[in-house]
């Protein structure tokens, strides 16, 4: 029973550190406006995800 207590206790405090105050999503990014030409195929679609997130999200537009 102590066991579990101190493993939630250990769980809880790792998830707690990972918080942080660095503002929303619209606050801290900008949109990715590197050439695509100059992308591998994974960080095309990286970037792509992303800027549709922003556009989402903050209103970007291209």
């Amino acid at each position: 029973m102590v066991a579990s207590k101190i493993l939630a206790l250990a769980a809880f405090v790792a998830l707690a550190a990972c918080q942080h105050g660095g503002g929303s999503f619209c606050d801290v990014e900008k949109p990715n406006r590197n050439p695509v030409k100059d992308m591998t195929a994974t960080e095309a679609r990286s970037a792509l995800a992303h800027n549709l997130k922003g556009a989402k999200l903050c209103g970007w537009r291209p």
